[in-house]
């Protein structure tokens, strides 16, 4: 019997410093469609996924809370399973930088490297980004700040051990310029790299700290931990049994066939690990791949930036499949991918509502409603036929080719475009006008089963970005397992002559897009905006009377979640009109704490100048944002009325940083 083949992919690490969102869910459904496609091809697959858990930040994020580093990332780490569950993530091991195995390893890469002089003791002094744990060179900042987030940097120095990075740069040049290797795509990544890391010169890189304990101690030398670079990036080897006990399919799976990750760590993972994987003498993986990052009112989504998405509560209003298909189907190759709310729902209008949907219910309708649902096996055919059937013919070689050079997008447009063509093969042969004619029955019959056929094909080929809803689609038009293999899919003509087919709910309702955005932007996208600066729900059109409070009710919180809230009273010692807005004041308040400034899209309700002295209450610890060139350092609550927007004001004279519980 022959050996499968087999298939090694990766999503990065995760560190958790904070609950996962949508940002964190592209890459980790792209891998997920490539695992669940590569087993339907009949590949012995290995999906890896995990959560980087050691460094400085992990430490003073739990220490804030009371808790052990340890169990603040035991937290974390559960939330990221419960969504990887929830939107069927199919990994089959999960690595935490905890794991006492992967510990094992670490110690021992690292010594190893040690021994075979490829990493030397030294001390380090530089621009050090606490949020990042990055040192930088002066020349590597923008504007004095770090070029990866943009924070301040402070200068540092401590001793450290290093790995001779820099003895590797002409060899990691001539592996991402190889052309025919294609070790780093897209291309523009490759340029990235070489022309703003290697080219300027590699440096030796400092792969130890001394400055915080939580993390990997040096076996040799316990007062230093190692750093991310041999830590986080080592997981993709340790993972398989490296260095360890725990596994044994080092050998099997080795190299990986993809590294998968979002653009802002393609650095670390075409530079650094490349040159840890040489210096170990261990084959290299055979493909990078960064993805560009999703993006919501032109930022890139993240904790930072108040603009996360909550992926559960989208997955559980309108469906995992939907969640999985709207992603995959917007992000396009290499490049950013703006979320909006109106964006996501036009899609699932479209295609799965108005194209796919539509096909299925219409097709399953008719052959009930004209052949009591089970097809007679007489056919008569016409060339109108031969077009939809050569589409549908050609459709796997199409996705397959795209699905392996990572188009998702492109593969998904593709099937869907011979959906929309089967619908208009519908409107062209018109089945209405043939079941009139008894003496039609054969070519009504033939219609029918093309069009199964064609959601035969089409469904398999979906199978890994919606896995849920496939099967049902494959109930309603009685196709078999065996119908619905993958290799199947370049076949026309799998279902049987006389099939019969199951009547079905509604797979895709199609959405009213103003409620759905009325509901939406109340509890998805929370956290200001230009658009929304206060946080609120959009305030009502005029001669509209705003009904004071969400539609629905939010998701349960605990109180632990409200005591997280930081609110204070700050007295208003200035309030300007912002130029080019006619939503926003930008307050300037007394806060007990040195002062602040605070953005509010409230204009159109209060007069600057009537608002100078009077008491706010506002929440102190809400990530900083950037609106019209201008910093917001908190929100200001407001209620809604039927005279509009109001300000929640503090009743008697409280000082100002007074907290309100």
């Amino acid at each position: 019997m022959t050996e499968k083949k087999t298939f090694y992919i990766t999503t990065p690490i995760y560190y958790p410093s904070g609950n996962p969102h949508i940002g964190h869910c592209y890459t980790t459904l792209a891998c997920d469609c490539l695992a669940r496609y590569k087993r339907m091809q009949g590949f012995d697959v290995m999906f890896l996924t995990g959560t980087d858990e050691h460094g400085q930040k992990i430490e003073k994020k739990a220490s804030a809370e009371g808790v052990t580093p340890q169990e603040y990332v035991d937290g974390i780490v559960a939330n990221f399973k419960r969504l990887w569950e929830r939107i069927g993530i199919t990994y089959d091991r999960f690595i935490r930088t905890t794991d006492d195995y992967h510990v094992e390893s670490v110690q021992r890469i690292f010594k190893d490297l040690y021994d075979r002089g490829y990493i030397y003791k030294g001390e380090y002094a530089g621009k050090y980004c606490v949020p990042d744990e990055a040192f930088w060179t002066e020349s590597q900042l923008v504007d004095g700040k770090c070029p990866e987030c943009g924070r301040e940097v402070v200068d540092a120095r401590e001793e450290a051990y290093f790995f001779r990075l820099s003895s590797f740069a002409d060899r990691i040049e001539a592996l991402l310029t190889d052309e025919e290797k294609a070790f780093l795509e897209p291309q523009s990544r490759v340029n990235e790299m070489v022309n703003n890391f290697i080219r300027p010169g590699l440096e030796d890189l400092c792969v130890s700290r001394t400055s915080f304990s939580w993390g990997v101690p040096v076996s040799f030398d316990d007062k230093h931990i190692v750093y991310v670079w041999i830590d986080a990036l080592s997981n993709y080897i340790t993972a398989l049994g490296y260095d360890n006990e725990r596994y044994s399919d080092f050998s099997q799976y080795w190299p990986a066939d993809v590294h998968m990750m979002a653009k802002e760590i393609v650095r670390f993972h075409s530079i650094i690990w490349p040159a840890v994987l040489m210096a170990l003498d261990v084959p290299l993986p055979k493909k990078i791949y960064g993805h560009g990052w999703i993006t919501f009112n032109g930022s890139k989504m993240g904790k930072s930036t108040g603009n996360v998405i909550d992926p559960f509560i989208l997955a559980d209003r309108y469906g995992v499949d939907a969640l999985r298909y709207h992603l995959l189907r917007e992000m396009p190759f290499g490049a950013d991918c703006a979320f909006s709310n109106e964006l996501m729902i036009t899609r699932l209008n479209s295609d799965l509502a108005n194209d796919l949907g539509n096909l299925l219910s219409r097709t399953v309708a008719m052959v009930l409603k004209y052949f009591d649902g089970t097809l007679p096996v007489a056919r008569e055919y016409e060339a109108i036929d031969e077009d939809l059937s050569a589409q549908v013919l050609a459709l796997q070689a199409t996705v397959e080719s795209n699905f392996e050079s990572f188009h998702f997008s492109v593969a998904l447009a593709e099937v869907f475009r011979v959906i929309s063509r089967a619908n208009k093969y519908i409107d062209e042969t018109a089945p209405w006008v043939l079941a009139k004619d008894a003496a039609k029955a054969a070519r009504l019959a033939t219609v029918l089963y093309h069009l199964l056929e064609t959601i035969r094909v089409a469904s398999i080929l979906l199978s890994p970005v919606m896995p849920n809803t496939m099967p049902e689609i494959w109930r309603q038009i009685g196709a078999s397992p065996e119908m619905t293999k993958w290799s199947s899919a370049g076949n026309f003509g799998i279902l049987t002559p006389d099939v019969t087919v199951s009547k079905g709910e509604v797979l895709f309702p199609r959405i009213d897009m103003d409620k759905e955005i009325e509901y939406l932007n109340g509890i998805l996208a929370p956290a200001a905006t230009e658009s929304n600066p206060t946080g609120t729900p959009a305030a009502a059109a005029p001669g509209e009377q705003p009904e004071g409070k969400p539609e629905e009710k939010k998701p349960e919180i605990l109180i632990d979640d409200f005591a997280k809230l930081d609110l204070r009273v700050g007295k208003v010692l200035s309030c300007e009109a912002v130029k080019k807005s006619d939503k926003l004041l930008c307050f300037s308040l007394d806060d007990g704490m040195g002062g602040r400034q605070i953005l509010s899209g409230i204009a159109q309700y209060y007069k600057p100048e009537e608002l100078v002295g009077t008491n706010v209450i506002f929440i102190a610890n809400l990530a900083p944002r950037t609106m019209r060139g201008l910093v917001s350092e908190g929100m200001i609550l407001s209620s809604a009325t039927p005279e509009g927007y109001r300000l929640i004001r503090p009743e008697g004279d409280p000082l100002p940083g007074a907290e309100v519980s």
